[in-house]
């Protein structure tokens, strides 16, 4: 894998630009971080050292992105999960690779089974459906393994909502006979269908957030306010302080 450019933020190296340099034959664990999961962070241990193991790890949200600039001075691109699924899709495409989708339903499966096959032929695809409960038994794990490993896959793809898939990427990543392993939860409803992703005018500007609060506003209003408000208060308690010292040396 190529070199890369990060950025220290809070406690985390975090991507500071594209990700063109990702190849899929290059064992590499990749999450993403946004502010929902920074809160849920900073209260769960086991998550943040997850988070804190990635090789890479994504800026996937505008309260990132906006905290990099307030908080370092630096422009940063947000990545979210559905700009890297359709970028390792494309360089799969492109040398007849395969990927597996470890996560949903067994309907959003096929669902996505269906949709890949006809975007991206030369793609070979697996799929394993997880039981849906909060804690995987060693029989469930191992199940889970076995499917991936039986598979082998240049690029697996787990969607299991955060901060559950972190945490099981990171136990087991060493088991798994891959190379890529990426965090990508809401994708896999994304590409199937079952939720609908909103436009790039909306993603550009910026408030992809917003519009995902009008359409699931149940859903997404913890995540985008109940977390998203000590987010922002934190940022603003950082920039102050950020203020007041360098006001302070400078006298």
């Amino acid at each position: 894998m190529s070199e890369f450019n990060t950025i220290k933020l809070f406690d985390y190296n975090i991507l500071a630009s594209d990700i063109g340099f990702l190849q899929t034959d290059t064992k590499c664990l990749i999450n993403t971080i946004n502010q929902y999961s920074y809160i849920i962070a900073e209260k769960d241990p086991v998550f943040k050292t997850a988070l804190q193991a990635s090789d890479v790890l994504l800026p996937d949200g505008i309260g990132i992105v906006v905290a990099a600039k307030l908080l370092e001075g630096k422009k940063i691109k947000k990545i979210a999960g559905a700009d890297l699924h359709q970028y390792l899709l494309e360089k799969l495409q492109e040398k007849h690779g395969s990927c597996f989708y470890l996560g949903s339903s067994e309907k959003t499966l096929q669902a996505i089974k269906a949709r890949l096959k006809k975007e991206y032929p030369a793609i070979k695809s697996g799929y394993y459906s997880p039981p849906y409960k909060p804690v995987f038994s060693d029989d469930d794990n191992a199940r889970m393994i076995e499917a991936v490993n039986s598979f082998k896959p240049d690029v697996l793809f787990v969607g299991m909502t955060a901060p559950k898939q972190e945490k099981w990427n990171h136990d087991h990543c060493d088991e798994l006979d891959t190379n890529i392993i990426c965090s990508i939860g809401a994708v896999f409803d994304f590409y199937a269908g079952t939720i609908e992703r909103p436009g790039k005018i909306w993603i550009k500007l910026g408030l992809e957030w917003f519009i995902r609060l009008l359409k699931e506003p149940k859903r997404m209003s913890k995540r985008y306010i109940y977390y998203g408000v000590p987010f922002v208060l934190m940022i603003l308690k950082q920039s102050f302080l950020r203020i007041f010292r360098t006001s302070t040396s400078a006298k």
